[in-house]
């Protein structure tokens, strides 16, 4: 058996709250009555009702205050009745947000079928999103997007669910904001997560061998579609592609075909597209240097990450768990944080975001294995002597550490590939990941 419907009751006629928590009682409801809207607030958290039933007219909060009150996600649904209404009024509270409006005297069946409708959809809802909290944090999305902000919590949830849609993503945001690492996120979400994810770097291509490196060369090279097919193709820093080819990436978008260099065949593939670009595109499409069209093919979804300095609180969050992170692999006790370490790094307009951050995080755990150091003083990037480890152990660890996190993105995080190019055995890196305290999506942004 389901447990039983709660309500909040709020009228200041004394008479009518507790007919009214009577004729829920009666059909099985369990019911808090409040004779002001103000005290049921109070109660609101605690209680957690499924559906709120609500005069309209009472003195200091009204039922319309109440609503104004009741806007975030998480609030159960408002049902309002009056004695006083009239259509415009019934208009503007649904408008507003109230689930119903209901004028006295209302027939009773009615309304208990209003409130249950409004309950089962308050609980589904509260279920469905108990569900994504749980699916982000089994699917390393809070590993991968740390903190705790308003702004990445939404990107967190939006992720779940790009994750299983099929248009193409675009992903905007500055330089080292984790571009890469959430595109590698959607791509392990979805149902393409066993078909392969092959990242591009559209910057890095030269203009004469970009329709090459993308779409191949008959009977010869294979471009990056072909490599990706059933699986997921990253465009990353998309701006910079050719008004020509950006033109036949339209096509292939539009139609899932496109002809390698040098013939006149049609190739089909079956490709999901995620492009990024830290670059605003309108701007480029209103100088004539991208395509409207493909804009808004690429943008079908559009997911954007935020810059530090909007993150509040998630920086020192953030330095705290790199600096933690960072001492065990140099096997110091975690430096701690002062009221002007804090106030450094809320200062710092932060233009290499998390992966700026990181790199102080860094310098600061190096400066501590000497006795020293502060945020401060981390920020001034430099190649000073506190850049350099105080003891062999240190610089070879941080050797390790550097070559490893290349291998890993040289590698696009295929491990087995990884070893191999180290020159070490898969259970020997297995060992020094750990040891050093490294997460492979740390070198995948």
């Amino acid at each position: 058996m389901p447990d039983a419907f709660t309500a909040f009751v709020i009228d200041d006629d004394r008479e009518m709250r507790d007919s009214l928590g009577v004729l829920l009682e009666r059909a099985g409801w369990q019911v808090t009555r409040f004779q002001a809207a103000s005290a049921a607030l109070e109660r609101l958290a605690a209680l957690s009702p499924d559906v709120i039933l609500s005069d309209v007219r009472m003195p200091a909060m009204s039922g319309m205050d109440l609503l104004d009150r009741l806007q975030g996600n998480e609030d159960p649904p408002l049902v309002l009745i009056s004695a006083h209404a009239d259509i415009p009024m019934a208009v503007d509270a649904i408008q507003k947000g109230a689930y119903s409006f209901l004028e006295k005297p209302f027939e009773p069946r009615r309304l208990l079928t209003i409130i249950r409708h409004a309950a089962e959809q308050h609980r589904l809802r509260r279920s469905a999103q108990q569900m994504r909290t749980q699916l982000v944090a089994l699917s390393g999305l809070d590993r991968v997007l740390l903190g705790n902000s308003p702004a990445v919590t939404q990107l967190k949830q939006d992720a779940i669910d790009l994750a299983v849609a099929k248009g193409p993503v675009l992903i905007t945001g500055q330089t080292g904001t984790g571009k890469e690492v959430v595109a590698r996120a959607l791509h392990r979400l979805g149902p393409r997560s066993e078909r392969p994810f092959v990242a591009l770097n559209c910057a890095t291509l030269s203009a004469d061998r970009m329709e090459e490196q993308v779409f191949g060369v008959v009977d010869g090279q294979q471009g990056v579609f072909r490599k990706s097919d059933g699986g997921t193709l990253f465009l990353d820093e998309v701006g910079t592609i050719s008004i020509e080819v950006q033109a036949k990436l339209l096509r292939v978008l539009e139609t899932s075909e496109f002809q390698p260099v040098g013939s006149d065949r049609d190739v089909r593939v079956d490709v999901r597209v995620i492009a990024a670009s830290n670059e605003d595109l309108e701007c480029r499409v209103a100088e004539g240097r991208f395509r409207s069209d493909f804009l808004y093919r690429l943008n079908t979804f559009h997911l954007h990450l935020p810059p530090l300095t909007e993150r509040g609180d998630d920086i020192v969050f953030l330095f705290q768990h790199f600096v933690a992170q960072l001492s065990e692999t140099y096997e110091i006790a975690p430096p701690e944080l002062s009221a002007d370490d804090a106030a450094a790094l809320l200062a710092h307009d932060w233009p290499g975001n998390v992966r700026e951050l990181r790199h102080v995080a860094e310098r600061r755990v190096l400066a501590a294995r000497r006795g020293g150091g502060s945020v401060a003083a981390a920020l001034q990037n430099d190649s000073s002597h506190d850049d350099v480890p105080a003891t062999l152990r240190d610089a070879v660890a941080r050797f390790e550490r550097t070559l490893i996190g290349q291998a890993i993105r040289s590698h696009e995080g295929r491990m087995d590939a990884v070893a191999e190019a180290l020159g070490i055995g898969r259970r020997t890196l297995n060992e020094k990941i750990v040891k050093l305290g490294l997460e492979k999506s740390d070198f995948l942004n």
